[in-house]
């Protein structure tokens, strides 16, 4: 049995690229878990956060979504691939620590949704900043055929990671 006789049917991908892709996502996952990728980030606010609640602020902060609505603990746990309890309980620190908030829902009052807090905006704006000042260290010296590929290539990339997670 060669690795490709596990893709799915119709699919035919050169096994070097998938090789390559696989081993380059397993990097970053690494540099994720170690926190060399998260650390500036979380050294550029203000004030100590915890990555998790950066994680809360960063998927609060995108909003609705791309029907709209409202940002739920729901919402939350989706963006973060993770369990609602799990979700629950790091939204419960990042109320606590004062940068995201519980409001009624417009669209419906017995719902609870979030929204960030003027410190949970401060945090993310922080965040912004420090993540494209580094990917600029990361990327200054690519031409700007390349970033903007790199750019296109990533975003169709995750598109494709969110139609799958969805089906």
């Amino acid at each position: 049995m060669t690795k490709n006789d596990t893709l799915p049917t119709g699919t035919h991908i050169d096994p070097a690229v998938l090789d390559a892709v696989e081993r380059a996502m397993v990097r970053i996952r690494r540099r994720q878990s170690r926190g060399s990728l998260a650390r500036p980030t979380v050294q550029g606010m203000p004030q100590p956060v915890e990555l998790p609640t950066l994680s809360v602020i960063d998927a609060v902060d995108a909003g609705g979504g791309e029907h709209g609505g409202d940002v739920t603990v729901g919402v939350v746990a989706d963006r973060l691939a993770i369990d609602p309890s799990r979700a629950s309980r790091i939204v419960a620190d990042a109320v606590k620590s004062g940068y995201v908030r519980r409001v009624a829902s417009q669209e419906d009052g017995r719902r609870s949704c979030l929204e960030l807090t003027a410190a949970g905006r401060e945090a993310v704006e922080a965040a912004h900043r420090t993540r494209q000042h580094f990917y600029a260290e990361v990327l200054g010296d690519w031409d700007p055929e390349e970033q903007a590929e790199l750019a296109r290539l990533l975003g169709k990339f995750v598109d494709s990671l969110d139609k799958a997670r969805r089906s």
